[in-house]
């Protein structure tokens, strides 16, 4: 069982940057494979970012490469999202999941955490 709690999301203008972070306790955080999804308003749940149990290994939605990066820290049980130049239709709930497999499909992950609003401004 792995619970993740995502923060770091806010308010931010075209251009800018944020930091999402999550924070997973439980067993055998860095056995797991770790990704970002994200939900705009009336839209569906897409993948944005993946990174092995390692870190050697990423992958990510073309509409984030070159402004995203995926990292995770296995001794603080942490994984995060930096996010630059925004972009309005960057706005959405951004998600952190957990899966046992590598994937970019969302029902291949195992836990959810409860989500965090990003709210890019133009």
């Amino acid at each position: 069982q792995v619970q993740l709690v995502e923060s770091g999301g806010g308010l931010v203008q075209a251009g800018g940057s944020l930091r999402l972070s999550c924070a997973a306790s439980g067993r055998a955080f860095s056995s797991y494979k770790l990704g970002w999804f994200r939900q705009a308003l009336g839209k569906e749940r897409e993948f944005v970012a993946a990174i092995s149990w390692s870190g050697g290994s990423t992958d990510y939605a073309d509409s984030v490469k070159g402004r995203f990066t995926i990292s995770r820290d296995n001794a603080k049980n942490t994984v995060y999202l930096q996010m630059n130049s925004l972009k309005p239709e960057d706005t959405a709930v951004y998600y952190c999941a957990a899966s046992v497999r590598w994937a970019t499909e969302e029902y291949k992950y195992d836990y959810w955490g409860q989500g965090t609003q990003v709210t890019v401004s133009s």
